[in-house]
C-alpha cells in the first residue's frame, strides 16, 4: 500500500485543529456558559462548559501539578510517538496514517486549549433519550474518528489474518 505525503499528514491534522480550534473561538466569544441552544430539537444541542479535567471532568478535583502529568505531560509524549510514527513508519497502512491524523489533531486542539486557556471549552451535547452524552467538541469526536479509524483497521488486519491458513 502506498504512503500518504506529508502534505495529505500534515493538511489532515491541521484541518482537524482548525475546525476545533475555530469551532471553540465561536463558542468562547458567542455562547454564554450553560447556555443551552437547540440545534435539532432537544436531540442536538450547543451548552458552553470549561473543563478542567479529562473525559467528562474526570481529574478535575486532583491537584495542579498531578493534572500538569495527566492531561498536558503525558498527552504530549504520547501525541509526538504518534506524529513520530505517521512520519517515520513505513509499513503503516493508510487507515491508520489517516486515523493517527485525527488523534493528534484532535490531542493538539485540547492540548493547545489546556495550556493557553487553562481549561478546555466543551460545547455539543447530544440526547438520543436511550442514549446521553456528556458535554464534548469537535476535538474529541477527531479523537474518537481516529481511534474508530485505527482500531477498526486492526480489526480488519485481525479478520483477514485468520483467514489466511
Amino acid at each position: 500500500m502506498s504512503r500518504i505525503s506529508y502534505v495529505m499528514i500534515a493538511l489532515i491534522i491541521l484541518l482537524n485543529l482548525g475546525f476545533d480550534q475555530i469551532s471553540k473561538t465561536i463558542i468562547r466569544n458567542e455562547v454564554n456558559y450553560y447556555e443551552i441552544i437547540s440545534l435539532i430539537g432537544n436531540w442536538f444541542t450547543i451548552t458552553k462548559v470549561e473543563n478542567t479535567g479529562a473525559f467528562l471532568s474526570a481529574g478535575s478535583a486532583l491537584p495542579y501539578f498531578i493534572r500538569l502529568i495527566l492531561l498536558s505531560v503525558i498527552p504530549l509524549v504520547f501525541l509526538s510517538y504518534g506524529l513520530y510514527m505517521v512520519l517515520v513508519k513505513k509499513d503503516m497502512p493508510n487507515m491508520q496514517i489517516v486515523g493517527w491524523c485525527f488523534i493528534i489533531g484532535g490531542g493538539a486542539g485540547n492540548l493547545y486549549d489546556r495550556i493557553v486557556h487553562g481549561s478546555v471549552t466543551d460545547f455539543l451535547h447530544l440526547d438520543l433519550v436511550l442514549f446521553q452524552t456528556g458535554i464534548f467538541n469537535l476535538a474529541d469526536v477527531s479523537i474518537m474518528t481516529g481511534m474508530l479509524l485505527v482500531l477498526s483497521r486492526q480489526f480488519i488486519y485481525k479478520k483477514e489474518e485468520s483467514l489466511t491458513f
